[in-house]
C-alpha cells in the first residue's frame, strides 16, 4: 500500500469513469465558442480515419475507372445525404445515453429479444465480414508487392504471410491499449494520403490524363449508364458514411464523453442547455468528417475516371494494387510505385485497425441485448471486447483467404451496407419521435436535409432492389 511522506495513507487512484454510464457529477458545460468547439472534436476524426481507406481507394477508383465521369453526381450524393441520418441518430444517442443498437431493439416488431434491425444489423455484419477481408486482403497485396515474402509478389505464399502479419498487428496494436496514440498516427497518416491525393486530381489537367469542364458538367447528368449498377450500388453504400459507421459513431460519440458531459436527463432547463451546447459539438464534429469524407472521395474518383478509364484499366482481383499504382506511376513516373504502395498500406491498415475496434463494441453490444453477458458490467463488457478484438480479425482474414478478391468482398461489404442503410432510416425516424424531445427537433432546416436525405437513400435502395429483379427500364 503507498503512502503519503507524513506516513499517512495515500488516497487510491480514481476509477475509470464508465463511458456508457450517466452520472450527474460527471455533467460540464459545453463550450459556448467556435475555438471551444473545435478542442472537443473527435468521434468524427476517428470515423473519417475509418472511412477514408477502403471505399475511396478500391470501389469509388474503381466506379471511375469503369463508368468515366457520367456518375460524378453520385459520389457527391453518396457523401452528403447520410450526413443527416448520421446527425440525427447521434442525437438520439446523446440525448439518451444508449448507442445505436440499443435504440434499434426498440423499434418493433421484435424477432425474440432483438428487433428486426438488430437481426438485419447481425446479417449485414456478416456481408461486412467479406468487406474487412478484403481490406486486410488489400493490405496484403500491397505489402506483397512492395517486399515479398516466400514466392513472387501476389503469389498465395506471399499473399498468406502478408496477411498474417496485418491481421497480428492490427490485433497486436489494440492489445497493447495505445490504440488512442495509434488513432492520432492514422488520422496524420490519411491526411497526408489526402492532400497527396487532392493534389494529384488538381494537377491531372496539366498532364496527359487532364479533363475540362465539359467532363465535370457531363458527369452531373444524373443518370446511371448501363452495366454499373451494381458497383454504382456498392459505392453509395460503402463510400461515405455508410450505415455500419452511422451505428459506430454512436459509440464513438459515447466514448468521447458528448452524452455523459451532458447528463442524465432530469427534466431541468440547465441539462437542456447542456444537452443544446454538446449537440452543436456534434454536428461540427459531423461537418467536419463530411468535408474530408467528400475531398477524398471526389479525388479519387476523378483520378480513376481520367487516369484508369481513357486506358481500360479497372482494378480486379489480388491484381487491383497493381492497376491502381498506375494512377501514380503513369502521372508522376516509375518512381511513384513505392510512394503509392507505402500510402495504400497506410492508408488500408488503418482501416483494418479501426474496424478490429469498433466491430468488436457492436458485438458485444448485441451479446448484451442477447442476455449472454452484462453489458452494463464495465469489466465484463471491456473483457469481451477484448476477445473479440482477438478473435474477428483472423476470421476476415480467412475469408479473404478464401475469396481473394479485394474488390468484389469491399462490393460485397457495400451491398450488405447499403440494404441495412434503409433500415436505419426507418429506426432514425421511429427513434426521432420517440425519444428526441419536441425542443430539440424544432429546426425545421435540419428536418428538411433529414426528409431529402431520407427520400434520396430510400430512392437508391428501391431503385438497386428493382435493378437486381430486372424490374428496372432498360434491365
Amino acid at each position: 500500500m503507498s503512502t503519503t511522506t507524513d506516513g499517512a495513507t495515500a488516497a487510491p487512484p480514481p476509477a475509470q469513469a464508465d463511458p456508457y454510464a450517466l452520472r450527474a457529477e460527471d455533467a460540464r458545460p459545453a463550450p459556448e465558442t467556435f475555438r471551444g468547439r473545435l478542442r472537443h472534436l473527435g468521434p468524427g476524426l476517428v470515423l473519417s480515419a475509418a472511412v477514408v481507406g477502403s471505399g475511396e481507394l478500391i470501389t469509388t477508383t474503381s466506379l471511375g475507372a469503369k463508368a468515366g465521369f457520367a456518375l460524378l453526381w453520385l459520389v457527391i450524393v453518396s457523401t452528403a445525404v447520410k450526413v443527416w441520418v448520421q446527425m440525427e441518430l447521434a442525437r438520439w444517442t446523446i440525448l439518451n445515453g444508449r448507442p445505436a443498437l440499443d435504440g434499434f431493439r426498440d423499434v418493433g416488431p421484435r424477432i425474440g429479444r432483438l428487433s428486426w434491425i438488430n437481426w438485419l444489423w447481425i446479417g449485414m455484419d456478416f456481408a461486412k465480414m467479406f468487406q474487412r477481408g478484403g481490406i486486410i486482403g488489400g493490405t496484403a497485396a500491397a505489402c506483397s508487392i512492395l517486399l515479398p515474402i516466400h514466392g513472387a509478389s501476389l503469389s498465395t505464399s506471399s499473399l498468406t504471410i502478408w496477411a498474417l502479419i496485418v491481421t497480428g498487428a492490427a490485433i497486436l496494436i489494440l492489445q497493447t491499449g495505445k490504440y488512442p496514440v495509434v488513432e492520432r498516427v492514422e488520422i496524420v497518416g490519411i491526411t497526408l494520403k489526402t492532400i497527396i491525393t487532392f493534389g494529384l486530381a488538381l494537377a491531372l489537367p496539366f498532364t496527359t490524363f487532364g479533363y475540362g469542364t465539359e467532363q465535370l458538367a457531363g458527369g452531373l447528368s444524373f443518370e446511371i449508364p448501363a452495366g454499373t449498377v451494381g458497383i454504382a450500388l456498392a459505392m453509395f453504400g460503402i463510400t461515405g458514411v455508410g450505415a455500419d459507421e452511422m451505428t459506430t459513431y454512436t459509440y464513438w460519440c459515447l466514448e468521447k464523453g458528448y452524452a455523459r458531459w451532458t447528463g442524465p436527463d432530469d427534466g431541468s432547463e440547465q441539462r437542456a442547455r447542456r444537452a443544446e451546447g454538446w449537440l452543436k459539438v456534434m454536428r461540427l464534429d459531423v461537418g467536419v468528417s463530411w468535408v474530408v469524407c467528400t475531398i477524398c472521395t471526389l479525388s479519387f474518383y476523378v483520378i480513376g475516371a481520367s487516369v484508369l478509364h481513357p486506358q481500360g484499366l479497372v482494378p480486379e482481383g489480388n491484381d487491383m494494387i497493381t492497376t491502381l499504382s498506375h494512377i501514380y506511376t503513369d502521372t508522376l513516373g516509375p518512381w511513384a510505385e513505392y510512394l503509392f504502395l507505402a500510402g495504400a498500406i497506410a492508408v488500408l491498415f488503418s482501416v483494418t485497425v479501426a474496424s478490429s475496434a469498433s466491430v468488436p463494441r457492436l458485438w458485444t453490444n448485441t451479446l448484451g441485448l442477447l442476455g449472454v453477458i452484462n453489458w452494463q458490467d464495465m469489466r465484463v463488457r471491456t473483457r469481451t471486447i477484448r476477445i473479440l478484438t482477438c478473435c474477428l480479425p483472423p476470421v476476415w482474414m480467412c475469408i479473404f483467404l478464401w475469396v481473394q478478391s479485394p474488390v468484389l468482398m469491399v462490393q460485397i461489404g457495400g451491398i450488405g451496407g447499403g440494404i441495412f442503410l434503409l433500415a436505419v432510416v426507418v429506426a432514425v425516424w421511429r427513434l426521432r419521435y420517440t425519444g428526441v424531445p419536441p425542443r430539440f427537433r424544432a429546426n425545421p432546416w435540419l428536418t428538411a436535409a433529414l426528409v431529402l436525405s431520407s427520400v434520396a437513400i430510400a430512392f437508391l435502395g428501391v431503385y438497386g432492389v428493382l435493378d437486381t429483379l430486372e424490374l428496372t427500364p432498360g434491365s
